[in-house]
């Protein structure tokens, strides 16, 4: 029976002409899934369903979401975190299929806790700590990525003492904040990637052109709350708010965590932006 599959171009250029007509006929596709955004059950033949190839250094697996949780697309991704996902989605019962790839460049990652990351834009190495939770803004819960980094950032090619962490940001398109009583403005071209129902990477666009880069990637995809999980999929975007070394602290509760977030606005010290969920 043919299935109700959004196969996009990037998707169809991966696994060729032949491949997508297979899966949009029924013959290499599911009827029925667990969406590998939130995690719950799907079925092609009943509702629309994006196709979504993750591409490691060597492998390449396919795999299936509701197309109201993820676009189809393809997602560069380390081996690692590759292999992570063959083991999710194969736990929960969806196909998957692997080719031979070219090797991709990808990021590399440290993950304590929640999750750090050695950032392109921080010449001396500083480690971006990267925090989830949910924020309250104007009644409704937002889910929310807090960064900060462990040292001042310098621009990149310059030395000395400053930081220039919240001014490269500012630049990126971020929007200074002095309070927390409004959801931040879109920033088009960034996008947090959920995948397996985990918190895989933040990109940002690619100076290049073509697909968009990890700005930060989790060594290994990064758990999240299932509040958190439901409200991305609700707002279909996360909250990213960014300060500088000392501004925020890694704080054991939501609450503790909002009120850093609070002092650092007010004191001119955060910058935010709403990110499209898997906006590629």
């Amino acid at each position: 029976m043919p299935r109700m599959l959004d196969v996009s171009d990037e998707v169809r250029a991966e696994i060729g002409d032949e491949e997508a007509a297979r899966l949009l006929a029924g013959e290499s596709a599911p009827g029925s899934y667990d969406c590998t955004s939130c995690r719950t059950p799907g079925d092609s033949e009943q509702e629309r369903t994006s196709t979504v190839l993750f591409i490691g250094d060597e492998t390449a697996v396919l795999a299936f979401a509701h197309a109201t949780c993820l676009p189809s697309q393809v997602v560069q991704v380390t081996e690692e975190q590759l292999q992570g996902a063959v083991r999710s989605i194969g736990a929960g019962g969806a196909e998957s299929q692997q080719k031979s790839l070219p090797a991709q460049h990808t990021q590399q990652a440290q993950e304590p806790h929640q999750s750090q990351q050695v950032a392109d834009l921080v010449p001396e190495q500083a480690v971006l700590g990267v925090t989830s939770g949910l924020v309250l803004i104007q009644g409704e819960l937002h889910p929310a990525l807090v960064v900060e980094p462990t040292a001042p950032v310098a621009r990149p090619g310059t030395f000395g003492s400053g930081d220039d962490f919240l001014p490269l940001l500012i630049e990126q398109g971020f929007m200074p904040l002095t309070e927390l009583a409004a959801v931040p403005p879109v920033l088009h071209g960034w996008s947090v990637l959920l995948a397996a129902g985990q918190l895989h990477a933040v990109l940002q666009p690619n100076p290049s052109g073509g697909r968009p880069v990890a700005w930060w990637q989790a060594h290994q995809p990064l758990q999240v709350t299932d509040g958190w999980r439901a409200a991305a999929n609700k707002h279909q975007q996360v909250l990213m708010f960014a300060a500088p070394v000392g501004s925020i602290g890694r704080q054991p509760r939501e609450d503790l965590m909002r009120d850093a977030l609070d002092r650092a606005a007010a004191g001119g010290k955060l910058v935010g932006a709403a990110l499209p969920l898997a906006g590629i």
